[in-house]
């Protein structure tokens, strides 16, 4: 049928010269300025109606229209052979591996005489039409895990003071099965949302190939279609478990329409249920979200046969990635430039590296147990946790031979220099280089107050010095805030002579005076 409206002005002319003129296809086609395929395609459809021509009276346009371009069928044509279940052809089609020409070519060998494959996709095409929107998108089995956390948030009450805590709700979803996982968690900070996931893969026995996240902070550090920064952390995570992560793009929910679904369902299915509950604690609460998730993930499917978990453990499971032997350990990473005295900061400790690494950036990855110091990915040094403020733990292997750093930085030179300050200030010196187990890890220190003779001048840091003898403290921040405020200019008090003070006097009221 021609697009657009049907030009029966031009049919009825163009049969007039065929008919009744004598003209050529190609002459006609000329005279009505119509391609010569478009006019003998005109004629095949008239002798192919059997109506005569003249034409009758009674056939007007629109009936000459009907009759010619007749509007084809809405209904498919009646099927003379066999199609497949194509309910099981799409179940099939969401396992690695397995493509529509592979089940065309197995339903051909049950019935040789069935569709070919262009006619196969057709059928199957329609199938998907009639079927609900949401099953459009498919996943292979094992592929994707979706994961956020809810809008809706649960109120926990502590049993002793009556505080409310809202908890945070993490819901993870497996794209084939859309088998689902949700806990409640104190905050969205990357220990909670790591240690979700963790939970995440051992409730589902196995990991995916890819993780899509939302654009949250503790997995994506600076979000980016093309070259997303993400979370030292969360991306260690993600290897342990042979996962990729593939963030969704900033305000595009249907990248993460599964998850977006699995949050619905948990706030309607579960949350919804425990609304007039109150619950003491996270453990309570999390107990109650696992017997209401479990129903969640076994109700039966309204469009479909069989249902969250039997799609699970039939399909999914099996295409699940092993679990690694021990599961994750969290660690935060940190960037650090080796100092001077071949110790890095980590949270106000100082943890000693190999010497041939000062003055090199390195990455530490520490929990509440160890310290790990990495140099270009190789693990260069290994700590227990300290949590003491300004302290040192420094392995011996640490300093260098024959005490190479002190051919540089001897004690006896930062002394030298201190004593052309002053004697007080080369005093400051000796006490805190004598503090310390290694006389390295006080250079830090003697540096910082050295070069504030820079700042302040050698006489005003001089004077600083005598005071902090005085006062008895010989630290970096408190002779900088005895220069920031002036105090060295003060003199010093001297301890008074102390006398007894007499037990009664004029302008003392005694006891009586308020009765």
């Amino acid at each position: 049928m021609p697009r657009g409206r049907i030009p029966v002005r031009k049919i009825k002319e163009a049969l007039r010269l065929k008919l009744a003129c004598g003209l050529t296809d190609r002459q006609v086609a000329r005279s009505i300025d119509v391609a010569r395929s478009t006019a003998a395609e005109y004629f095949r459809r008239f002798a192919a109606s059997g109506l005569p021509y003249p034409l009758p009276e009674e056939i007007d346009d629109a009936s000459l229209a009907a009759l010619l371009f007749p509007p084809p069928s809405s209904l498919p044509p009646p099927l003379s052979r066999p199609l497949p279940d194509f309910g099981t052809t799409q179940r099939e089609l969401r396992k690695k591996g397995v493509t529509l020409m592979l089940l065309w070519e197995e339903y051909r060998e049950h019935h040789p005489g069935g569709y070919q494959y262009s006619r196969f996709c057709d059928h199957y095409r329609l199938w998907l039409r009639r079927r609900d929107l949401v099953m459009r998108q498919e996943y292979k089995a094992g592929q994707k895990m979706f994961v956020d956390y809810a809008g809706k948030t649960m109120p926990v009450v502590d049993r002793f003071t009556g505080e409310v805590h809202d908890a945070q709700i993490f819901v993870s979803v497996l794209g084939a099965s859309n088998y689902t996982f949700s806990e409640a968690t104190w905050t969205q900070s990357l220990p909670d949302w790591t240690a979700s996931h963790v939970r995440a893969f051992e409730y589902f026995e196995g990991s995916c190939d890819e993780l899509i996240p939302d654009n949250l902070k503790s997995a994506v550090t600076t979000p980016s279609f093309y070259d997303p920064v993400l979370n030292p952390t969360y991306e260690e995570m993600a290897a342990h478990y042979g996962t990729a992560v593939l963030p969704a793009r900033v305000r595009r929910p249907r990248d993460k329409a599964k998850v977006e679904a699995g949050v619905l369902l948990v706030t309607r299915w579960i949350l919804a249920r425990l609304r007039n509950r109150i619950f003491f604690s996270l453990a309570e609460l999390n107990e109650e979200i696992r017997r209401l998730l479990e129903a969640l993930n076994s109700r039966p499917f309204r469009k479909m046969e069989g249902s969250r978990k039997s799609l699970f453990e039939t399909m999914e499971k099996p295409a699940l990635k092993a679990l690694p032997e021990r599961p994750f350990e969290y660690g935060e990473w940190k960037r650090a430039t080796v100092n001077i005295d071949y110790h890095i900061d980590v949270e106000r400790h100082y943890y000693s590296v190999p010497y041939p690494l000062r003055g090199f950036e390195v990455d530490a990855r520490f929990n509440a147990a160890t310290v790990e110091i990495f140099h270009r990915g190789k693990r260069v040094a290994s700590h227990a946790r300290s949590f003491l403020k300004g302290r040192h733990t420094t392995l011996q292997e640490h300093l260098p031979p024959s005490h190479r750093e002190y051919k540089e930085w001897p004690p006896s030179r930062l002394i030298a220099w201190a004593t052309t300050i002053g004697p007080r200030t080369a005093e400051v010196v000796e006490a805190i280089l004598s503090a310390g187990a290694y006389p390295v890890q006080g250079y830090r220190r003697c540096l910082g107050i050295l070069r504030l003779a820079k700042k302040y001048g050698e006489a005003r840091l001089e004077s600083a010095c005598e005071r902090a003898l005085a006062l008895r403290s010989l630290s970096y921040k408190s002779i900088e805030s005895i220069l920031k405020t002036g105090s060295e200019k003060l003199p010093l008090r001297k301890k008074a002579n102390t006398r007894a003070l007499p037990l009664f006097h004029d302008n003392i009221r005694g006891p009586g005076y308020y009765h």
